[in-house]
């Protein structure tokens, strides 16, 4: 009798459950989300193109390397411009569009829109994420923490949150599904990177709301932002695994961000190499957050659960090149066009490597596109969370498990889209307030100032060097059609011309 009472728990146990109306299955795999802020395509040896380049030569990545090695690469994933909207639509699954985070959070109530002479920008969600109503102007959804916590997993955030503005809610990552939160705060970059400034931006004169906090037993200590965060999650990790819990990491470096500063244990060789003070800081933290990703992986191996650990590895948006680089600006992500804040490749191309041991095949190369709200509803089918509904009953992202598993599915023929409605302030290739679309090898990009469109084959022009708007009239209105009906469709705002004192027009309604 006692036996067939364990067998009938052991039957229960396995077979999964239902939480708050959601099901799981009750064989979770631990994961691991690796995001870097600001890494560039080509920031890394890991070939994300059909050759090697000088970029990938430069950088020394051999923990990237061996992740591609042992999962999947996927040559044409894409993120936002600039890096709240990206987060958001992580945490959401939804289009930076529809929840209205389109551009960089900090103040309360503070647009960070830089003037403009044309245009007046909308009222975006400007505070960002938050988990309580009554917060002008704020997305309230479920963030894909909560819902894994609600499935039983030690949810994990180490590094840098951006999710909310100062003074809201979701300025602290505990207050959307996360159970730790290490280092994680309103601010979108570190006050310094070094342990001996106290992670603080007084050594620059800058404001303190740039400090890193809860990292206080590294001050005045010789440790780089990007080892102490490490360790301190390698830690809640050990604490997950020892408390029995599945584990979901969320390992979001402020590595690569400004401002630079030199990682001592890297920093000379790159030197050596010939690399300006500017660019062999650079390389250094580029080396350094792969130390991290290293180290992370190798806790998970230390513990036994290499083979139930998925890891997925990505770039919150293109590589910063238009300011704060040595050498010549738009140029650090070529053969991409841009870079950080620009709607060409260069802005929104990131890197991506996913590994699911026993799915993905070692070794393995997707050229099928995916961008990042697509990683919402993939994480969830990948911890077997089924039936969830998000607020509102729709999401955007599409799960990209299915490649995972290399199986046939739908070719490039889904649309992308990327929305805009502000200001970051510098100039350069693709820069400025714009809405574009990627179907197949089109793509199609709508600049609100001057309501002007560039249109780009990516198959024959990776670069985005001949504009075919005007020899192509109509895959540009087809395009344009596609984009205008979507925007529509989410309630996307748009920019106010202040010489016609109306909204700029809707894509494809630029003439009526």
């Amino acid at each position: 009798m006692l036996l067939q009472l364990r067998r009938a728990i052991l039957i229960l146990c396995l077979a999964g459950g239902v939480i708050g109306g959601v099901t799981y299955a009750a064989e979770k795999p631990n994961i691991v989300l690796f995001l870097v802020d600001d890494m560039g395509w080509q920031d890394t040896s890991v070939p994300f193109h059909n050759e090697v380049t000088p970029f990938n030569r430069r950088y020394r990545t051999p923990n990237m390397k061996k992740l591609a090695a042992a999962g999947m690469k996927f040559t044409q994933a894409y993120a936002c411009s600039v890096c709240s909207p990206t987060r958001v639509s992580l945490m959401t699954g939804l289009n930076a569009a529809r929840h209205r985070v389109t551009n960089w959070t900090l103040r309360r109530n503070a647009s960070n829109d830089r003037r403009h002479p044309g245009l007046e920008f909308p009222k975006w969600n400007v505070n960002g994420l938050s988990p309580e109503p009554g917060i002008e102007r704020t997305i309230h959804a479920t963030a894909l923490p909560a819902v894994l916590k609600r499935a039983g997993y030690r949810t994990i955030h180490a590094g840098k949150a951006h999710f909310g503005a100062v003074g809201t809610p979701g300025a602290d990552p505990r207050n959307v599904g996360f159970d730790v939160n290490i280092g994680g705060h309103a601010a979108g970059g570190p006050g310094s990177y070094l342990g001996t400034q106290n992670f603080s931006a007084v050594w620059r004169r800058g404001d303190r709301v740039w400090d890193v906090p809860g990292l206080e037993q590294y001050h005045g200590k010789d440790v780089f932002l990007t080892e102490a965060l490490t360790i301190e999650a390698n830690k809640a990790v050990d604490r997950a695994v020892a408390d029995g819990k599945p584990f979901f990491l969320y390992m979001a470096h402020y590595a690569v961000h400004v401002p630079f500063a030199p990682d001592e244990r890297f920093y000379q060789k790159y030197r050596d190499a010939g690399l300006d003070h500017t660019e062999a800081m650079y390389a250094a933290l580029v080396e350094g957050m792969d130390k991290s990703l290293g180290d992370i992986l190798a806790n998970v191996e230390r513990h036994g659960l290499t083979d139930n650990t998925i890891v997925l590895f990505m770039s919150d948006n293109g590589g910063l090149s238009a300011h704060g680089r040595g050498g010549k600006p738009h140029t650090h992500n070529k053969p991409l066009s841009s870079g950080k804040g620009s709607a060409h490749e260069g802005g929104v191309r990131v890197p991506v490597i996913a590994k699911w041991p026993g799915v993905t095949q070692p070794g393995s190369a997707c050229n099928r596109y995916v961008i990042i709200e697509d990683f919402f509803p993939a994480i969830l089918e990948m911890a077997g969370v089924e039936d969830f509904q998000q607020v509102g009953g729709v999401m955007d992202g599409v799960s990209f498990v299915p490649l995972l598993r290399q199986a046939e599915g739908d070719p490039n023929d889904r649309a992308l889209f990327w929305h805009y409605p502000n200001n970051w302030g510098p100039n350069g290739p693709g820069i400025g307030p714009s809405s574009s679309i990627r179907r197949g090898d089109w793509k199609l990009i709508y600049y609100h100032e001057d309501q002007r469109y560039e249109l780009f084959n990516l198959a024959e022009d990776l670069g985005e060097q001949r504009n075919l708007a005007d020899e192509n009239p109509e895959v540009r209105e087809r395009l344009a059609s596609q984009l205008g009906q979507f925007l529509v469709s989410v309630g996307a705002l748009m920019p106010l011309d202040k010489r016609a004192s109306r909204p700029v027009s809707l894509p494809g309604q630029r003439n009526e």
